[in-house]
Formats: C-alpha cells, structure tokens, sequence
C-alpha cells in the first residue's frame, strides 16, 4: 500500500453516549498510544457498538471529552472520519452476499480511488490508475491473511459461500484499502471457536505491530491489548432501550460512512 503516516493515538476522558432511551454508555476512559491494539470488552448490549462508532467518528459523544489523533470529537467527526475504516459491523459495513470476493474487492478498490484521491490521481492514465488499485488489492489482502486461491472458486467465490472467518478478512480487507491509521472492528469474537478468536487475534496485532491503530469489539480481551470497558461499575445502569439505540446509531454511521 501507500506510504503511512502511522495510527493514531486515541484519547477519552469521561466519554459518554446518550440516546433517545437513556446512556448507552458513560464515564469511559482511553488512554493508547499509536499503534495500539485496542478491546472494547463487555457482552452483547452493553454499548460496546456505540463506542466504537463513537471513536470512528460515526456517532456524537453526550459528554466527556475525547481526540483521535489531532482531531477533537465530537466537533471534528469529519476529520476522524477520514482517518479511519471499519469492518464487520451490522448494518454498517455488511457483506453483499450476491456479489464475489473479486468483485467486492474491486468496486472497493474503485471506490477509493474516486472518492479518496486527489484531482491530480484521478487525471493519470486509465492502466496505471488500475495497476495502484490492483496493488492496493493485493496489499490489504496480505495483511488481512485472506488468500483467494485457497477460497472455493478463488475470487469468483461469493460472499454467501465464505466460512465466517473468511467473511471477517475479507471485511478487514475491504476497509485497509483506503490504508486507515485506525481500524474499528466489530464483533470479534462473535461465533468463532478458540482457534479461530486467535487467529483474528494474532491478525489485529499484526496490523497494530505495522502501525495501525486497532479497535476490537470482543467479548473477551486477550492478554496485552489496552482494554476498555463500555459499562464501569460506578456508572448507571445501560437502559433497557440500548440495544435499540445500538441499532439508530448503526444507521447514522451507515449514512456518515457513505458521506466519507
């Protein structure tokens, strides 16, 4: 891929959440460096989804005050916005199941280059602008551990055909393209055997030991990453409405990631 600036450091004191039933979450507190790997844990309802797309840039803070590398939120969610992906979240970043592997990868690939290159990109040559979308391809592939000639039909495999391993590296996959400093990942764990949560482990270091700053949704954090917990003890209880809330601002990040 392009050259990178390195990821981002991520900053939160006293975050809060508050949707139309009450506080998805409250009195959260980040503090990792560039490069960290990142676990919000807690189980399912907890708010976790609210806070990771609060930390992209893809849902407003209530109170508390956070920054996403030189961005303040949440005034400058654009500018967060802008140096970050996600993958794997519901309603947000879903899988065509229609569609191939090969021909997610490429309309991402394209998408890219209209939306996230400069005027000066766009005026090069129809092969050579192909030839950095097919590299981009290919590097975001490797770092995602997905290998297409091991797939069925190699990329010719559709999305309703990949195991849910597969599907989750294809979803990374698709959000490296665009060579983010912070990566958001929902849903981590959710369904995947012991061997299977550690193999997406190791590939979330990986991306972080390269310089990408990863945040993980999880159930369960694995030893070493920064862990943060979307409901504190001393905090109020997550209302009943939340997973209702989780899902309105699913739909909100689903319209903010379009405008990106």
């Amino acid at each position: 891929m392009g050259e990178r600036t390195g990821g981002v450091r991520i900053a939160a004191d006293g975050l809060g959440i508050k949707g139309p039933r009450g506080w998805a979450v409250r009195g959260v507190f980040v503090d990792a460096g560039p490069g960290s790997l990142v676990a919000v844990e807690g189980p399912s309802g907890s708010g976790r989804t609210c806070l990771l797309l609060a930390l992209t840039g893809r849902m407003k803070i209530s109170e508390g005050t956070a920054g996403v590398g030189d961005a303040r939120l949440p005034k400058q969610m654009a500018a967060v916005r802008g140096v970050s992906a996600l993958a794997h979240v519901p309603g947000v970043t879903d899988l065509d199941p229609a569609l191939t592997v090969g021909e997610h990868l490429w309309e991402r690939a394209l998408l890219q280059q209209r939306f996230g290159a400069s005027l000066r990109g766009l005026l090069r040559p129809r092969a050579e602008r192909a030839a950095e979308a097919g590299q981009r391809v290919d590097a975001a592939l490797e770092a995602a551990g997905l290998d297409l000639e091991a797939l069925p039909k190699g990329p010719r495999t559709a999305v309703r055909d990949l195991e849910r391993l597969e599907a989750l590296r294809l979803s990374i996959a698709l959000a490296l393209i665009g060579e983010p400093r912070l990566l958001g990942v929902d849903d981590t764990d959710l369904k995947l055997s012991e061997g299977e949560r550690e193999e997406v482990w190791a590939l979330l270091r990986s991306l972080a030991e390269a310089g990408t700053t990863v945040v993980a949704v999880c159930s369960e954090a694995p030893e070493g990453a920064v862990t943060v917990s979307p409901k504190r003890s001393n905090q109020e209880p997550v209302a009943e409405g939340d997973e209702a809330d989780q899902g309105e601002g699913r739909a909100d990040a689903l319209a903010e990631t379009g405008r990106a």
